[in-house]
């Protein structure tokens, strides 16, 4: 029975048994030996219950989960993860950094600072002269404080597109368990008989150029955590879009030269540094008569051949002229907690 809240009592009143459970029952400072012996004795809990368990301490029940009555935040240890000592507004933090797969093990359930990049997609293809391939879209970013309870959590970085002939391939998105996800980059187009636009992603590809073509459009957003990419050339051009970046949009063609990529995200002093130190998610340049250069965060140069993106960044990578564009940068997952 869920607590009742406060009661004046008066004298003769008579105490039911619904009375002891509502008011002194439901609303005390239980005691238990361990967490299994917590949920023998209250299978179903309700919300604002409190009680004391020797494996967590004193705990509120919220109405889903068992918390901390304070909400305060939990710690965690990952396996193949770097862990560093940061400060950040003054107060001190553990950062763990993931750069491949691996576990975040969370010793104590708690609050835990979360931001993920998404691997970045792949720049599109031209068949040389004036055929060009659009960037590919920065990875996705997402940044978040979630409650994890105690347990092992599997960490997922972000695989970047595969380079390809045709069409940029996506990114993978990185993800920590099915609790937070950021999305990977789209695609950069490709001029293939036709101007192809760019895919879809947490970056938008930048769209494909040709000089018989048309206006290709730009490759959009799958989700709110990037931008949309640039589009390529209309009749007449052959400069193809550059791939959107987690902070801004990539760069319409203008005439036979490439749209330059989208910045990333400056992510420095959620890190503890300063300003403009890390930036992550920038999406690949697109290429044309002049090529483009890649968004500052990782995206990689239109050329002859694109240049990939950063590994660790979620950048894009650039659009090619002649050739295959440039592979996506792989993502990366970042946690913090107060220490």
């Amino acid at each position: 029975m869920p607590g009742l809240g406060r009661k004046t009592w008066s004298a003769g009143d008579t105490l039911t048994a619904a009375d002891v459970n509502g008011y002194l029952m439901d609303q005390s400072v239980m005691v238990f030996a361990g967490t299994a012996a917590r949920a023998s004795a209250i299978p179903t809990p309700s919300a604002g219950m409190v009680a004391y368990s020797t494996a967590t301490g004193l705990q509120v029940y919220n109405g889903s989960a068992w918390v901390d009555l304070s909400t305060g935040y939990g710690s965690a240890s990952g396996t193949a993860a770097s862990s560093t000592a940061i400060t950040v507004a003054g107060t001190a933090y553990t950062l763990l950094t993931f750069t491949s797969d691996s576990n975040l093990v969370v010793g104590k359930a708690g609050l835990i600072d979360c931001l993920l990049v998404g691997a970045g997609g792949a720049g599109g293809s031209g068949t040389g002269g004036d055929q060009s391939g659009g960037g590919g879209g920065g990875g996705g970013l997402v940044q978040s404080t979630v409650y994890l309870a105690a347990g092992t959590y599997a960490v997922t970085v972000g695989a970047g597109g595969a380079a390809g002939n045709t069409g940029g391939r996506t990114g993978s998105g990185s993800q920590i368990g099915t609790v937070i996800q950021a999305a990977g980059g789209g695609g950069g187009g490709y001029f293939g008989g036709a101007p192809h636009k760019g895919g879809s992603g947490g970056g938008g590809g930048g769209g494909g150029g040709g000089a018989t073509g048309f206006n290709t459009g730009a490759g959009v957003v799958a989700v709110a955590q990037g931008n949309t990419g640039g589009t390529g050339a209309a009749v007449g051009g052959s400069g193809a879009g550059g791939g959107g970046g987690a902070g801004a949009v990539g760069g319409t063609t203008t005439s036979n030269t490439g749209g330059t990529g989208g910045a990333g995200s400056d992510i420095s002093t959620w890190l503890g540094q300063s300003a403009a130190t890390t930036l992550k998610g920038g999406g690949g340049g697109g290429s044309g008569g002049v090529n483009s250069a890649g968004g500052s965060g990782g995206g990689g140069a239109a050329g002859a051949s694109g240049t990939a993106g950063t590994a660790n960044s979620g950048g894009g990578g650039g659009g090619g002229q002649s050739s295959a564009g440039g592979a996506g940068g792989s993502g990366i997952v970042y946690v913090r907690f107060k220490t």
